[in-house]
């Protein structure tokens, strides 16, 4: 048994992980961490989980990480880099916050609003999109997983990109996300009367994940790639679906994707001309990616849809503690998707 420690287990993303932890085989919960909420039962703070012998909650600087072989920080960015700096070399890490995402640190302060507080820990961490760094995450001390939002766009554009398919300078990403991307912290945009019976746009032109999708995009691209990006809150509690517009032809698009992704365990490409729905990934690690005829010649639309709070988080999170610590990668993460 490997023994992990989730710092940050009173928000969304900590429960989501204590969830999944609850069917994984070769991994115990020695500590759960939450500041405010330190010396409360787990099961007190989300009573859906009460069934599980957890530890209580503590503050960090109670935990005693000798034997500990991989933390989960599920700490705000900003507060994410400071702990990380401290915790012992011993462990290894996966990181759910933005702090270890970008690579260059002019990046991380133009997007995040500051300097970055452990620069020595940005050089070394590894981009936790899984099916793409795989090899380099089996070797990673530190991992950073990706934004959600991140996550829904780059897995089905990617490829797409590496094939040289699609036109860099056209790619145009519609997103609608459900309300968990926010946290759990009380926030009075995100009361239930503020948010439902409407939709609205937000963070246009300069949401944060922008800051992701120019570092992958580029990268693949071998050049400087800027997406036009707006996401767009949606009534529900999960999920995550994109809708992409793009010049290039759509069945080689879609013929490109499924080849791409064939063995790939958690990403699965819906027949041509077929759309998937946040309903349908409810509640599990899957992505399923849609690509139909645009009908202006030329031209296609691709769809992805995710769990923010799995596939888009704590679920890529385990994925990738799978592989660090040496272990079956689909490891407590094989749960069907909730319907209805």
């Amino acid at each position: 048994m490997k023994n992990v420690v989730i710092l940050g287990a009173s928000g969304y993303t900590g429960a989501e992980l204590v969830r999944l932890l609850a069917g994984h085989s070769g991994i115990k919960i020695k500590a759960l961490s939450a500041d405010r909420k330190a010396g409360l039962e787990y099961g007190a703070v989300f009573p859906h989980l009460r069934h599980l012998p957890l530890p209580s909650l503590c503050k960090i600087e109670e935990i005693d990480f000798t034997g500990v072989d991989l933390v989960f920080c599920a700490l705000p960015h900003a507060t994410s880099q400071r702990v990380i700096k401290a915790l012992p070399a011993h462990v290894k890490i996966v990181d759910l916050s933005a702090d270890f995402r970008l690579r260059d640190p002019e990046a991380y302060a133009q997007w995040y609003g500051g300097p970055h507080a452990a620069l020595e820990l940005q050089k070394t961490a590894v981009y936790g999109l899984t099916e793409f760094y795989r090899d380099e995450i089996r070797h990673a001390r530190l991992v950073a997983g990706t934004g959600c939002n991140a996550a829904t766009g780059l897995l089905p554009i990617l490829p797409l990109l590496e094939a040289k398919l699609i036109d860099p300078d056209e790619i145009i990403i519609d997103l609608v996300t459900g309300v968990s991307g926010a946290g759990r912290g009380a926030k009075e945009a995100m009361l239930h009367s503020e948010v439902s019976e409407g939709t609205q746009a937000y963070a246009i032109a300069s949401h944060r994940h922008l800051g992701e999708f120019d570092q992958e995009f580029s990268k693949m691209a071998g050049r400087p790639v800027k997406v036009s990006f707006t996401p767009h809150l949606l009534p529900q509690n999960r999920g995550i679906l994109a809708t992409i517009y793009l010049r290039g032809e759509a069945k080689a698009l879609h013929a490109a994707l499924v080849a791409r992704y064939r063995d790939e365990p958690f990403v699965y490409v819906l027949p041509f001309g077929e759309a998937p729905s946040t309903r349908h990934v409810r509640g599990s690690n899957y992505c399923q990616i849609g690509v139909a005829a645009d009908r202006k010649p030329g031209r296609a639309i691709v769809f992805s849809a995710l769990d923010n709070l799995t596939k888009g988080s704590s679920g890529q999170a385990l994925q990738n503690a799978n592989l660090m610590l040496g272990m079956e990668e689909s490891e407590g993460l094989n749960m069907a998707p909730l319907f209805p």
